[in-house]
């Protein structure tokens, strides 16, 4: 069985949060206080790992009373052995619903018009065959199990609609394991039982023990010693600080599996609490765990293929790892080791991870698809996708045109203004520019920058971040309306009326063509003679004289072949004149105005 995405109603902040994807991995961003861990224990309620508290349930709208129910909703895609054996769609709808009374698990499912046929399955023969006949139907022989099939089949024929049902017994223990990491947690002794449990499981599910657990619970813990080892020789390989590691699982088949204490050594000393070593420390134990557990996820899906092909049942649950602020604690050279296992385990086939964090290599580490962005509004979580409104319809092309411009994952999710120029030289020059008109830089006034380089993707990516409510606004040179991208009516088609706000012609109100010509002349000579010296001086009318043509062409080459230290190129050119000016007021006015409009729409 395979999760995914999942729906909340009704847990904590999460009131009402829909279609949350599991992907390889999806990234929950968001800031403090914002959902993330709430979304991550609501997953853990749905899979059966986690009771719902009293405190866990919304309160109603203005009031200080709790809802009466929670539930979390998966979408389950099931294999050919569970949707044979528990009757279900391909793809099939799954909550854990509580109130205060009772949790049930339910599945949305076609209702037998016969209300009888509902739950089969706590009729003894003497019954179904009674319904057999009563319904004139026509088994394939006298057992049973034929009376029960033709049974079903005439249920699934004749329905009234759907309903949610409660699920069939034994579909509980096939929904998808979950292993949670907690970043915030200071004792990797909680990672270790994490990752045994995992292996707990898995020996206690084999066939060859059922039936026999009292009898080889020795057996067990010989077994779990003999993983605890590799887990160790793997902490004192990635740790060669410590002179020993000791893991002694503590097990019992009457309460599961307890935990496993972990006592380290370091050369000077006997063993250490981890309590009493520092924090980096026991987090970079708890990644060595964690590198461990990778191995052991990639060993039992090979296991559960062998089943499969050797004809058994069915591949075993997936397994979703769910890791909460893995960084915390961590430098920057673990956090990329974090990044790397991330990505490990979810290149492994039946494994999802869920990772919920703030850290910005996460963050960009990923298709800007993977990320959830949880944000609150008037003390509700929400859930915000950079896409349409369902994940799978994301357009990923738009995330590689952002990618392509140098737009990260965290400047799409974060920034409020996304400023589109014409291609590198404005690029390079207007930072510059806007520190001098606005006493600070573009960054901090929260404005991301990017080139369109005369692209008609520049156009999608800035349509697509209007329409999610992005401030956008493009500067293009005025002679650009003969391009055809920015011609009216292909604007019209990406903005609508909104277009003499997004896309603006620089130069137009001073009637020149491009944003080299809106210095003036005399600016220009006084920059020459600063930065491209020759034999005699720059004069104005020399740059005057320009202004009959490509004024940027013609003074490029003015400079480059006048004086030895020409500039390289167009955006250099731009850009040294702009790190040579030096007050507010020698930036054209047309880009004064522009800054201080932009500045104040990002502040909004």
């Amino acid at each position: 069985m395979h999760l995914k995405s999942f729906s909340v109603n009704g847990f904590r902040s999460l009131v009402q949060v829909k279609d949350v994807p599991i992907g390889s991995p999806t990234i929950v961003a968001g800031h403090n206080d914002g959902g993330k861990t709430a979304l991550i224990d609501s997953l853990a309620f749905l899979l059966g790992v986690r009771r719902l508290e009293d405190v866990d349930r919304s309160y109603l709208s203005g009031t200080e009373d709790r809802c009466e129910a929670t539930d979390v909703e998966g979408v389950f895609s099931l294999n050919d052995w569970e949707r044979t054996e528990y009757s279900l769609p391909a793809e099939t709808r799954i909550r854990r619903i509580a109130d205060s009374e009772s949790t049930v698990l339910q599945c949305w499912i076609a209702v037998p018009a016969d209300t009888r046929l509902a739950d089969l399955s706590k009729c003894k023969a003497p019954e179904l065959k009674a319904l057999v006949q009563e319904l004139a139907l026509e088994p394939a022989g006298t057992r049973m199990a034929d009376n029960l099939a033709v049974l079903l089949e005439h249920a699934r024929a004749n329905t009234s609609g759907e309903a949610w049902t409660l699920a069939p017994k034994g579909l509980a223990a096939r929904l998808p394991r979950i292993l949670q990491f907690d970043g915030n947690a200071e004792n990797p002794d909680v990672a270790v039982k994490a990752a045994l449990t995992s292996r707990f499981q898995a020996i206690a599910d084999d066939p060859d023990l059922r039936g026999r657990l009292a009898e080889i619970e020795t057996d067990v813990k010989d077994r779990l010693c003999t993983e605890s080892k590799s887990l160790r020789d793997h902490i004192m390989l990635r740790c060669p600080d410590l002179t020993d590691v000791a893991v002694d699982p503590d097990i019992s088949f009457t309460h599961g599996f307890r935990g496993a204490s972990l006592k380290i050594s370091r050369p000077h000393g006997g063993p250490v609490d981890l309590t009493r070593s520092g924090r980096g420390s026991g987090r970079r134990i708890s990644l060595a765990i964690w590198e461990w557990t990778s191995n052991l996820l990639a060993e039992q899906n090979s296991a559960q293929d062998e089943l499969a092909e050797g004809g058994a049942p069915a591949v075993g649950p997936v397994q979703t790892i769910v890791y909460d602020e893995p960084d915390t604690h961590l430098d920057y050279a673990h956090q990329s080791k974090v990044m790397a296992l991330i990505l490990e385990q979810s290149a492994i086939p039946h494994v999802n991870v869920v990772v919920a964090t703030h850290s910005m290599n996460l963050i960009d580490g990923v298709d800007i698809a993977d990320v959830v962005h949880l944000k609150l509004e008037s003390g509700r979580s929400v859930v915000e996708l950079l896409g349409t409104e369902t994940h799978e319809n994301i357009d990923r092309f738009l995330g590689k045109i952002a990618a392509s411009v140098g737009l990260r994952n965290t400047v799409l999710l974060h920034e409020r203004f996304f400023l589109g120029v014409e291609g590198d030289t404005e690029q390079q020059a207007f930072p510059h520019l806007f520190r001098l008109s606005e006493g600070l830089s573009s960054q901090a006034a929260g404005i991301a920058l990017w080139s369109c380089d005369n692209n008609e993707g520049a156009l999608h990516l800035a349509r697509y971040l209007h329409d999610h409510n992005r401030k956008v606004r493009i500067l293009v040179d005025a002679d650009s309306r003969t391009n055809p991208m920015f011609q009216d009516k292909r604007l019209a088609h990406h903005f609508g009326p909104d277009r003499g706000h997004i896309v603006e012609f620089v130069g137009e109100p001073d009637e020149v063509e491009e944003f080299e010509a809106l210095f003036t002349d005399e600016l220009w000579a006084r920059v020459a003679n600063q930065q491209w010296k020759r034999d005699k001086p720059w004069t104005a009318d020399e740059f005057h004289a320009a202004r009959g043509g490509k004024f940027s062409s013609i003074v490029q080459e003015m400079l480059q072949s006048g004086s030895e230290t020409g500039p390289g190129g167009k955006p250099q050119m731009m850009a040294d004149l702009a790190l040579s000016l030096r007050s507010p007021e020698e930036v054209p006015s047309q880009l004064r105005q522009q800054f201080h409009e932009m500045r104040a729409l990002a502040a909004e």
